[in-house]
């Protein structure tokens, strides 16, 4: 990677691991940002398949303090992360190879873990986290056969790094699949730069999921979006003290990071030929991208229909469904 010393020092200053690292290392360890009950997925709004309610409730006995803050910060997030989940798996079965899967900045790593558990090797997860917190949750229902963890920011997980840990070897051939969840906008708005590091770990044909909160084209339109997530959502698990709290002490620092879609289309672009939107909640989407259009629809095609009421829902395609 050109330039990689100084992408490492913009890395090593970001917020993330600085002003905000007291925030995340308080709501992981379950002392700050506990929402008043436990977010639980809704079952109305989720397709009949046996296999994604064994997601479902898998999911729910492995989440930890953060994740549970999490989904009960972000519309219909956890209905969306089982669903993709689900989507992970059927397509790890289409596979004569077991899978790999990298998710970079997700707390206790839920998602990768019982991803793992649930497929019995089929699918081999990695997940990381600056704070040793998320990793005490990880490991609170035992050390899991299939699924590591790695206590550090995403920049300081180098392929050097994978190569020379005996346990996490294997992964140095690259990752099959890797999803980047909300962690980009924590550091900095150069995802050019963070997409080329990251990109380094992913096979050539493999799939790269990015999960973000964007700017959007029209200040007002970000803001209104802001106020349902927050009254319309959010308060069902935190009280309005709590919400403004977090906005002071997070969400003003995060926006600074936040790029918006067109510049996200662009710089997944210079890494990737296809990518399509598949996911919207407000100022929140998902992208899937990938250099191989085969695997891609392929993957894409095992998604049920998005698990969110359509008030929250803007936008349904990126360009026409390709950044290409």
């Amino acid at each position: 990677m050109r330039g990689l010393d100084d992408f490492l020092a913009e890395c090593d200053h970001a917020p993330r691991i600085n002003e905000l690292s007291g925030f995340f290392a308080a709501t992981a360890a379950g002392k700050n940002g506990v929402p008043l009950r436990k977010p639980v997925a809704d079952n109305r709004l989720l397709p009949q398949d046996e296999l994604l309610r064994n997601l479902v409730s898998l999911h729910a006995a492995r989440q930890g303090f953060f994740d549970r803050h999490y989904h009960g910060s972000i519309p219909y997030r956890l209905e969306e992360e089982c669903r993709m989940a689900c989507a992970v798996m059927k397509y790890a079965r289409n596979r004569n190879r077991p899978l790999s899967l990298y998710t970079l900045g997700t707390a206790e790593g839920t998602m990768a873990r019982t991803l793992s558990e649930l497929s019995e090797g089929q699918i081999r997860s990695l997940s990381c986290s600056p704070n040793p917190e998320n990793y005490q949750c990880f490991m609170a229902y035992g050390e899991p056969a299939h699924a590591d963890f790695f206590i550090g920011p995403f920049h300081r997980l180098t392929k050097d790094v994978l190569a020379s840990t005996p346990r996490l070897a294997d992964f140095s051939i690259g990752f099959d699949v890797i999803l980047e969840d909300t962690t980009f906008q924590m550091y900095s708005p150069n995802r050019p730069g963070q997409i080329e590091f990251v990109s380094q770990h992913l096979k050539q044909d493999g799939i790269f999921v990015f999960v973000e909160k964007f700017r959007a084209a029209e200040e007002t339109d970000y803001r209104l979006r802001e106020y349902q997530k927050d009254f319309g959502f959010k308060a069902r698990y935190f009280p309005p003290d709590e919400i403004e709290k977090k906005k002071a002490a997070v969400l003003n620092t995060m926006f600074g990071n936040e790029v918006t879609l067109a510049a996200m289309a662009e710089a997944i672009h210079q890494h990737f030929s296809h990518c399509v939107l598949t996911w919207n909640s407000g100022n929140f989407y998902s992208l899937t991208a990938s250099n191989s259009e085969e695997n891609l629809n392929r993957y894409v095609s095992q998604m049920g229909n998005p698990a969110i009421p359509h008030e929250y829902v803007y936008e349904t395609s990126l360009q026409g469904g390709s950044a290409a």
